[in-house]
Order: structure tokens, then sequence, then C-alpha cells
């Protein structure tokens, strides 16, 4: 946002600030320190062509399934793109206090993902360095925008999109077939989900100050989500390959994202709101039902892509 926030916005960066210094506090004490430099296999690297003079990158070098260097590139860029996200809290969340004081926390802790994952795959050649450079100029250069409307739009994105980027993360560790990439990727999740409870129990607060607000404005994020790297270059085809692999997929999105969420929040079933309130409750059922629809037609489809492949052998 680079206007003046609403009043219903501006009251509530007042209202909530208490509980943003108590979860931030209860965050400090929960995280861990770790060290990017010490998931890196650097005793198997070796000097890539350039100045030194080492070995070009060739694709047959890389021991990662292909929906896998398609997961930890998406996951690594998204991480990249880390100025535009930080500008962004400190414009809406502002930069004094316990908003500025979390938004400063979160950025640094989120600035190790990238660190780790880009050696990690530089170190193991697991995917091209130099598409991964030009693909890193073109995202980050094309910036990031939140067009968030609300202070509430805002924490209910970030609420979805934490939880969704653990699932991520934590999943393409577990296709890594790598017991060191999994367990950077387990070490980034747990990141994500210390980022993902603050911000669900910040809303949860959110909750009892404007219920018919908030509940609305967390329907118009889940029925208009999308990841925050969707922008990055060929995102579509990359996102095909990484839902059939069961890395992330509407299913995940729906089982392990929406509806943990929403049973926490209590948002099906909570008492007393008001008809906006119903009418975004309503909306927020026909989007799961629309989820599941969709999913079933993705599982279908590639059901139908295997028979004919194991028909052509």
């Amino acid at each position: 946002m680079t206007t003046e926030p609403d009043p219903l916005s501006a009251r509530l960066l007042i209202e909530l600030e208490p509980g943003v210094e108590h979860l931030l506090q209860r965050h400090l004490s929960a995280s861990q320190m770790w060290l990017p430099h010490t998931f890196t296999p650097w005793s198997t690297a070796y000097d890539y062509d350039g100045p030194l003079g080492g070995q070009a990158w060739q694709c047959e070098q890389s021991t990662l399934p292909r929906p896998v260097q398609d997961a930890l590139v998406v996951n690594l860029l998204t991480e990249d793109n880390l100025p535009g996200y930080h500008f962004e809290l400190a414009t809406e969340f502002g930069r004094e206090g316990a908003w500025g004081a979390w938004g400063n926390r979160w950025t640094a802790e989120e600035g190790r993902h990238a660190d780790a994952l880009r050696s990690y795959l530089h170190a193991t050649r697991a995917v091209d360095p130099v598409e991964l450079e030009h693909q890193r100029m073109r995202h980050v250069g094309t910036g990031y925008t939140s067009h968030h409307p609300s202070l509430l739009h805002g924490l209910a994105y970030v609420t979805v999109q934490e939880l969704a980027t653990r699932e991520a993360h934590r999943n393409a560790g577990k296709a890594c077939q790598d017991p060191l990439g999994e367990q950077l990727m387990t070490r980034i999740a747990a990141d994500e989900n210390l980022h993902m409870l603050f911000y669900r129990d910040l809303y949860a607060q959110a909750i009892q100050l404007a219920p018919d607000a908030a509940v609305q404005s967390l329907a118009d994020v889940i029925c208009r989500f999308t990841m925050p790297g969707v922008t990055i270059p060929g995102f579509g085809r990359r996102a095909l390959r990484i839902a059939a692999a069961g890395i992330y997929n509407l299913d995940i999105h729906r089982d392990y994202v929406l509806l943990p969420l929403l049973r926490h929040l209590g948002v099906m079933t909570r008492s007393g709101l008001g008809p906006s309130g119903e009418e975004a409750r309503d909306r927020i059922s026909h989007h799961l039902e629309r989820l599941s629809a969709q999913a079933e037609r993705f599982r279908r489809l590639l059901d139908r892509m295997e028979s004919a492949d194991h028909a052509t052998c």
C-alpha cells in the first residue's frame, strides 16, 4: 500500500501491536540459530568454467529428478525476491515499534534461505547455474508488489503463503532423494513454520477485533491466492511438473494449507457473523468445493497420461 491506511487498518495497526510484541517474543524464544554454510557439501564441489578455468555445467551432472529441480529453482527464486517482500512489509506494517522489529527479524531469517539453497545447488551441480542467474536477474528485476487493499488482506495473504511455502519446501526436500538436500529443506521449512505461526495467531486476534472484515479479507485472499513466485519465468510449466510429482498441488493446497488454517481460526464454525461475514464464508466453502473438483480432474488426467505411457511401452 502506498497511500494512507483506511480507518480500519489504522485502528488495527494500533490494537494489534501488543499482540505483535507478544508473538515476536514467543518467536524469538522458539527460533533456532542455524548456519547456511554448514549445509553445503563443499568437499564435493569443484570449479566452474570462467575465471577459475573449471568445468562448465552439464545436465547429466544433476542427480535430481526434473520436478525436484523445478521445485528447488522456484523455491530459490521466490526467496531471492526478499528485498521486494521487505519493502512491502515495511510499507504495510510500518518500520517502527513491534511491527518494524518483526519485519526486520523476519527479513534476517528469510535471508538465510536463498544463501543456503543457492550454495547447495551450486556445490552439487543440481541445476544450470548460468540459467539460474539469468532467471534471478529477470525475476528480481521485475520486483514484487502485493496489491493488498488493506492490512487484513496483507495479514491474510502472508498467513496462507507462509504455510504454503512451508509445504513446498518440505515436500521438495522429501523428493530430493538426497539426505543433505532433505535436511536443508526441512531446516528452511522449520523457519517458515514459525513465521506461519506468528501470522496465523495474529490473524486469530484480528478476527476477534473485526470478525466480518477479517473473514471477508481471508475469503478474498483464499479465492484469489497465487504463490509469490508466480512471475518467475516458466512458472506455469514448472508448476505442472511439480504438481504431477506430488510436491505441491491442489490437493496439498486444500488439505494441508487451507483446511488446517480454517480449522484453527474457527472460520467455518464461528457464530455471530453479520451478512458480509456469512457471504464471505459461503465463498470460501464454494472455493473449497471447486478446488476438490479441479484436483480430481487433474488426477484423472495424470492417470490417463500414465496409462497411455504404459500402453506405448
